[in-house]
């Protein structure tokens, strides 16, 4: 007989084990609720990160077979268009090195020439900055390898000694925005160091020394190493073996002891020493030039780029012969120059728990700070000349321009030489023309730059006049020994007015004006009186639109507070240096923004119809052209303000007018982001461009940039940079033309119109006076008369807004027909951290909307820098005429009075701008009037959804075991009490 076992009886689910069930189910809940949810509010985010959904359009019935190719795609891939890329840096770099000394024909090189590359840098070059500007060395062409590719012998003991221990010596380490973490030791490695192998294998050998200095965004370069290192701010900045050789002043461009040691070695074991700066800013180097450092040759290399070492090896051996010219003037002294007193920033002292929440919360942070340009015009080479010019009057005693000075601006050397001739000069009244003939007399084949200058009639008390401004220039082409080549140039004689605050307008006056061609700022070749009767110009030379005073608070400022250098007398109005102050005793006040105190009584527009239009409808045409405000009806608030405020690297499709999501990655010289290598090209430093002195070669750059960005995928670019070099020691000078205006206008607007001819609009920045690094972020006010704004800080971005153009592709029909017309080339700029007086520059109406829409005639759009902070209110930028938001929406406040009548309106016409930007641009490729747009989930989100279910299916699964234990308990309970019963 079988055995029977008694059945199991089931077991309660005990009340700590449903309350576990339960609690984790909720959790699991809660969780996919968050994930979800945070998912959704960091989705662009990551999308930049991580990669977005797939755009497809659906062009209308009929027009399948229209050509909506726009826009020549040369490279089907990001691969092969970088690989093109680096070969145009090659270029930029061959034309943008300048050789600053040349003893004897020390340079160039022979073929197999055995030569000593000595010194840290030598092995861990500056490419390019910190910040956005960070370039991925892993990509980049060394400078042992440029070199060694171009025929010369390398001495790799001395080398490889060096690539093996440089990493042991801490060298200048700017963080963004954060001096607690910031270094600025030099990092050279003390000659005493070199094992003896390495000292001995330089003997009979050519030294080539690279001396290096790099800069980056959000602080800038020592102005005293022992104060910087001493001033509590700076905490990662300690003693070490450098900082024991620091002397009292001593500032960050000046030689080190280690520097100043390893060039006494190398003289004293080589056969010629060559120093390669491979900085982006100028360098105190008369050291070099005489005395016990003399050196044979010195050549500027700048910041190299991806591929820029290859033309370092050929300028050195002569491949290409060097035809760069200084961008800034580079003084003997630094600490003599005007500006040098007032670079960095003061405090308000008086300014308290002004946007507390701002900068860490600190309530010293939560104060304001303020830069003032006291030497107003007088900066630079615009300084330097007039100097010269008042000591040869006999006003200006003790000043020497040949002790002040080591290279003039626009200086450049080359291994052959140029006679230029001024053919004719003249004027009709309306605009300088000039003819000058330029001949190769030198052996070898070579380019030169033509430079033509003016020289306005000045009065004491008059309007403030610098003695000498450039007017013009050119660039051969590369010219064989004896050939010849006729260079044409002009400007209009309204270039050469002055501001003036009195009349509201540019001012000439009457008198003899000296238009001289010369072969740097300083070096008079040939020269021409034009006389010209006096002008007042009250409108715009570009629209005709009225001109007036808009930074009178800035003007009135200066007056009342500072002494500003006047040429009447520059001893005794020498730039105090500044010091802290308070607002009350200036004169000033700063106040939170309050939308509320801002609103007009505008209607309220109308949003959310169905008028059938879509954005690619207004590709080509006006920006006022009637049909925008059919579309702009259509758009509901919610699509504006989401348009506008999540716009971190993009811009948010909006589908139902058609207008896809946009890419724009950052990076002043190429796509090279902070968030990360990019894959694409990165360019030599714009002060290399720059010193290419090359319109031609930058328009091709421009082109380039334009053609990485069809095979990426990208429609917007954060660059370029046009921000003058007012100081030596801006930390971001490397992503900046040049001190003058003219030359960086020329330099951007080439730029600017190549990537347009290809659909990328560049978004120029950073408008404007954003001209160093120091405080950028906390309030900085920024003070200078309105003559000086206009005539140097704002002129470049004025003259890329005007000069910059391209000829577009659109469907003029309803039957397809392909036209092209004549479109502005700039539509989109990036406002700056700083302050402009007391307004925040993204908010301020004069700068955002008064000049450069109401004078200049931009029509496009545009952006803050990264709005992370509490000042860069959103209303307050779209009340100055600040569109776009370089933010995540999770991680900033949103619009504000999104029901009034006056905010709806300004999202509207910010609205307007963006879309104008995005239709006229490689965004619409492909697309035909009426198509319609869909975007696929992101491959991310798959990912989110897929562990959303698995978590639901555990949440459900956990709750259905409640669900479950819960009526078992009831079943034995029930059975329990039946069992009891059936007992009594």
């Amino acid at each position: 007989m079988a055995d029977t076992k008694p059945k199991k009886q089931p077991k309660k689910m005990t009340r700590r084990g449903f309350v576990a069930c339960g609690a984790t189910a909720a959790g699991l809940v809660g969780v996919t609720a968050a994930v979800n949810v945070g998912a959704n509010m960091f989705k662009s985010a990551i999308d930049h990160y991580i990669g977005g959904g797939e755009t497809t359009i659906t062009n209308a019935p009929g027009s399948e077979n229209w050509d909506t190719t726009y826009y020549d795609q040369q490279y089907r891939g990001r691969g092969r268009a970088t690989e093109e890329a680096k070969q145009i840096v090659v270029e930029i770099e061959g034309e943008g090195i300048v050789l600053l000394k040349n003893t004897e024909g020390a340079l160039p090189l022979a073929s197999g020439t055995e030569v000593s590359l000595i010194g840290r840098f030598a092995a861990d070059p500056v490419y390019g900055g910190a910040g956005s500007g960070t370039v991925d060395p892993n990509d980049c062409v060394t400078l042992h390898d440029g070199i060694a590719a171009a025929g010369l012998t390398i001495n790799e003991t001395a080398y490889n000694w060096i690539a093996e221990n440089y990493g042991n010596y801490d060298k200048a380490n700017i963080t963004m925005d954060n001096p607690n973490t910031a270094t600025y030791y030099i990092g050279e490695i003390p000659w005493a160091d070199y094992s003896s192998e390495a000292q001995g294998s330089i003997s009979g050998t050519t030294a080539l020394v690279v001396i290096g200095r790099g800069g980056g965004e959000g602080g800038d370069l020592s102005q005293d190493l022992l104060g910087t290192m001493n001033d509590g701010k700076h905490a990662a900045f300690v003693e070490n073996s450098e900082t024991a050789n620091y002397e009292e002043g001593q500032h960050e461009l000046e030689l080190s002891k280690e520097e100043r040691d390893l060039i006494t070695a190398a003289k004293d074991a080589c056969d010629k020493v060559i120093v390669l700066y491979n900085g982006s800013t100028p360098m105190e180097l008369a050291p070099l030039m005489s005395g016990e450092l003399e050196v044979d040759a010195i050549v500027a290399i700048g910041s190299l780029g991806a591929s820029g070492a290859t033309a370092v090896g050929q300028v050195l051996t002569g491949v290409i012969n060097p035809s760069g010219k200084t961008t800034d003037i580079w003084a003997a002294d630094f600490t003599a120059d005007p500006t040098f007193g007032n670079f960095g920033g003061k405090r308000y002292t008086d300014v308290t728990n002004y946007y507390a929440h701002n900068y860490n919360g600190s309530v010293e942070d939560a104060t304001a700070y303020f830069v003032e340009y006291k030497e107003g015009i007088y900066y630079g080479y615009r300084y330097y000349e007039t100097a010269a010019a008042e000591a040869e009057a006999g006003n200006y005693p003790g000043f020497d321009y040949d002790e002040a000075v080591l290279f003039p601006f626009g200086y450049g050397l080359s291994y052959t030489t140029f006679d230029q001739v001024l053919d004719s000069c003249e004027s009709d009244g309306e605009t300088v023309s000039a003819s000058v003939t330029v001949t190769n007399t030198g052996s070898v084949a070579g380019k030169c730059v033509v430079e033509l200058y003016y020289s306005a009639p000045y009065a004491a008390g008059g309007i403030e006049k610098s003695a000498v401004v450039l007017g013009a220039f050119g660039k051969t082409a590369l010219l064989d020994p004896g050939a010849s080549e006729t260079v044409e140039l002009s400007f209009p004689v309204r270039q050469m007015a002055s501001w003036s605050s009195d009349e509201g307008g540019y001012v000439l006056d009457e008198g003899d004006y000296v238009i001289s061609l010369r072969s740097d700022s300083h070096t008079v070749i040939a020269e021409q009186v034009v006389a010209l009767e006096a002008q007042t110009f009250k409108t715009d030379s570009a629209t005709g639109n009225e001109l007036a005073n808009r930074f009178d608070d800035l003007t009135e400022y200066m007056r009342a507070n500072c002494e500003n250098l006047s040429r009447a007398d520059f001893a005794g109005t020498w730039p105090a240096a500044a010091q802290d102050r308070t607002a009350a005793e200036c004169g000033i006040t700063l106040e939170e923004y309050d939308y509320k105190q801002h609103l007009g009584d505008e209607p309220m527009p109308t949003t959310g119809a169905n008028n059938g239009v879509s954005l690619i409808d207004l590709r080509g045409r006006a920006y006022d052209d009637e049909l925008w405000e059919q579309l702009l009806d259509e758009l509901t608030v919610d699509d504006m303000t989401t348009m506008l405020n999540d716009c971190a690297y993009n811009t948010p499709a909006i589908a139902h007018i058609g207008k896809p999501a946009t890419s724009e990655p950052d990076g002043p010289a190429g796509f090279t982001s902070l968030t990360g290598a990019t894959g694409n090209c990165a360019y030599c430093s714009e002060f290399v461009m720059a010193q290419t002195w090359n319109t031609e070669l930058m328009y091709r750059t421009g082109q380039m940039v334009g053609q990485e960005a069809l095979a990426s995928g990208y429609n917007g670019w954060y660059a370029p940079a046009m921000n003058t070099h007012r100081s030596p020691f801006a930390g971001r000078n490397f992503e900046y033309y040049s001190e003058d205006p003219l030359l960086a206008g020329r330099i951007g607007a080439a730029v600017v119109s190549g990537a347009a001819s290809n659909g990328c609009y560049a978004m120029v920045k950073h408008y404007a006076m954003n001209d160093q690094e120091s405080y950028r972020i906390q309030h900085l006010c920024t003070w200078a008369t309105e003559q000086t704004a206009r005539e140097i800080y704002l002129r470049p971005f004025e003259i890329t807004i005007k000069e910059a153009s391209t000829e577009m592709k659109y469907i003029s029909d309803d039957q397809g027909t392909v036209e092209t017309v004549e479109m502005p080339g700039c539509t989109a700029l990036m406002s700056s951290f700083n302050y402009v007086g007391t307004q925040w520059a993204g908010g301020s109406h004069a700068l955002c909307t008064e000049v450069p829409r109401g004078e200049w005639g931009f029509t496009g759009c545009i952006i803050t820098d990264f709005n992370l902070y509490g000042y860069m209110d959103k209303n307050w930028a779209l009340d100055g005429g600040t569109d776009l938001h370089l933010t995540y929406a999770a991680m900033t406040p949103a619009f504000q009075g999104t029901g009034e009548a006056s905010v709806v309106a300004r999202l509207r016409e910010a609205s307007h701008r963006v879309l104008y930007t995005v239709v006229n641009s490689n965004a619409m490729q492909g697309m035909a009037p009426g198509s319609t747009i869909t975007t696929s989930p992101a491959p991310w989100q798959y990912a989110v959804w897929g562990g959303s279910a698995v978590l639901l299916a555990g949440a459900a699964a956990l709750g259905a075991r409640c669900y479950l234990g819960a009526r078992r308990n009831k079943e034995i309970e029930a059975a329990e009490k039946g069992e009891a019963a059936s007992k009594s």
